[in-house]
């Protein structure tokens, strides 16, 4: 090898270690960036031993983001969920709870009671009057809850959808750049991991997967198949209702024209924000909105008066508890919606309305001065066959409307508490579910950092080698510089 080739190869690596070194410094400074992958020069040789630079690759793992893009996707379906839950559960109060309708049915209950053992003591029916308002409060202020965590996941369900769409909008710009700077042969590894993070943060809206094309192009699809990006966006489009009422069916989400959320479909989503949301509003909720209802009209019928003629004509009326379709009682076994949304106390026996609590005793809460529906028609203080009769209408077994998703016979007294029980057993089975998921979530993307991501300890090392390398090179320069002055000297002597 010639000097003057020596000299040329040196400066050419001094040109790539400049390269490299630049390359590794922007590495480390992305250190602490999540979505930011490990770059590298790819080096060729040159004729007569030189070295260039390429081109710079990534250090990309389709497999381990593919697992993480699913695994966050299931994390952030059951976090929604679970964030719902204890939302309810928060509300409403456990089997323990003072607050709960389970309990203050029990202590409506020891209210009858003890009335019973002073029938004359209009201070006493007064508390059962008390202990029925906050018994009837209760179930308002729990369908309020509901009602509010419906509303909440509905117009959150429009803020997923214009994320989502924004997400695809900002894909598409940069799979463009992809494949466009695949075609010239230019430097897109900063492009691909911004395109990635775009990925990252879509499958926290909505469960996805992805296929690869020519040109370093990409297609996205959700997780039952629908196309989201195909060359271009599709679009997301939602409805988001102004109140959604106990009995009101929130509005579907399409993508590219197809129901992936909100109905039943073969194409219906299953991971994601979106999909949680969809399932709190839809499902959860509903469900535990018609054990409440199914609660107050188990109430309003166990309260309910009869006809007490010799030949009873006349229907059933409501008593302590009523409705807004009152004084007529709700079909038997039949879901109301909302329900326990409108129960409320008859006035006709609260005394801050003007009503009379030994109605309670004697009957015709209904219709007062009905005979019809008068129990003591004697007018003694001292009766109480009415109240025992009440106390026995809350232990006696009646039937609850199957769509509820727990028992369908039993006391209204152990409907209430097996509806507390479901929620709490759903919240604490939800939590478990979530915590699993965020596990398998971290360890996704701590293994794709692991594998794609900038190591610090790495970089450095491989700083300190390239500086050395150029050092070397600096020096071989300076060897033949001396070498060909030397030649010089010798030849002008």
């Amino acid at each position: 090898m010639t000097l003057t080739q020596s000299t040329s190869n040196a400066s050419s690596s001094l040109s790539t270690i400049s390269e490299q070194i630049s390359i590794v410094s922007q590495n480390i400074a992305r250190v602490n960036n999540t979505n930011s992958t490990r770059k590298v020069a790819n080096l060729v040789s040159g004729p007569g031993g030189g070295v260039s630079v390429a081109g710079i690759s990534r250090t990309a793992n389709k497999l381990l983001l593919d697992t993480y893009l699913n695994a966050n996707a299931n994390s952030q379906t059951q976090s929604v969920i679970n964030t719902a839950l204890d939302q309810l559960q928060n509300t409403v109060g456990d089997t323990d709870s003072d607050t709960s309708p389970a309990a203050l049915i029990s202590k409506l209950n020891t209210a009858l009671q003890n009335y019973s053992s002073t029938p004359q003591n209009s201070a006493v029916g007064a508390t059962v009057v008390t202990a029925a308002q906050e018994l009837a409060n209760s179930l308002n202020s729990a369908t309020q809850a509901v009602t509010d965590v419906r509303n909440q996941a509905d117009s959150d369900i429009a803020t997923s959808v214009a994320n989502i769409n924004d997400l695809l909008s900002q894909f598409q710009t940069l799979n463009q750049q992809v494949v466009t700077g695949t075609g010239n042969g230019t430097d897109i590894t900063d492009v691909l991991d911004a395109r990635d993070a775009v990925l990252k943060k879509l499958s926290t809206e909505i469960g996805i997967r992805t296929v690869n094309r020519d040109n370093g192009d990409m297609a996205i699809y959700t997780d039952s198949g629908v196309t989201l990006f195909d060359k271009t966006a599709r679009a997301v489009t939602f409805q988001q209702s102004a109140n959604l009422a106990a009995n009101s069916v929130g509005s579907p989400v399409y993508a590219d024209g197809v129901p992936i959320a909100g109905t039943q479909h073969t194409m219906s989503i299953s991971s994601g924000k979106l999909a949680g949301l969809v399932e709190i509003r839809d499902t959860i909720a509903p469900t535990y909105q018609s054990q409440l209802d199914e609660t107050a009209r188990g109430l309003i019928e166990a309260f309910a008066e009869t006809d007490q003629s010799a030949t009873p004509t006349l229907p059933a009326a409501a008593g302590l508890f009523t409705y807004g379709g009152g004084p007529n009682i709700p079909a038997t076994g039949t879901v109301v919606p909302g329900l326990a949304g409108s129960i409320k106390i008859n006035p006709n026996v609260d005394p801050t309305q003007g009503g009379n609590v030994e109605l309670i005793r004697d009957g015709a809460i209904s219709d007062p001065g009905n005979s019809a529906y008068t129990y003591n028609t004697d007018g003694g203080a001292s009766y109480t066959d009415r109240i025992q009769q009440l106390i026995s209408s809350l232990a006696a077994g009646r039937s609850f409307d199957s769509s509820s998703q727990i028992q369908q016979t039993g006391s209204v007294t152990d409907y209430a508490k097996s509806s507390v029980s479901w929620l709490e057993a759903l919240r604490q089975s939800s939590s478990n579910e979530a915590e699993s998921r965020q596990t398998i979530a971290d360890r996704a993307s701590t293994t794709l950092s692991q594998n794609t991501g900038v190591n610090l300890d790495e970089e450095m090392t491989n700083l300190l080698s390239l500086e050395r390398t150029f050092q070397a090179s600096s020096q071989l320069i300076n060897t033949v510089d001396n070498m060909i002055q030397t030649l010089l000297q010798a030849a002008s002597s």
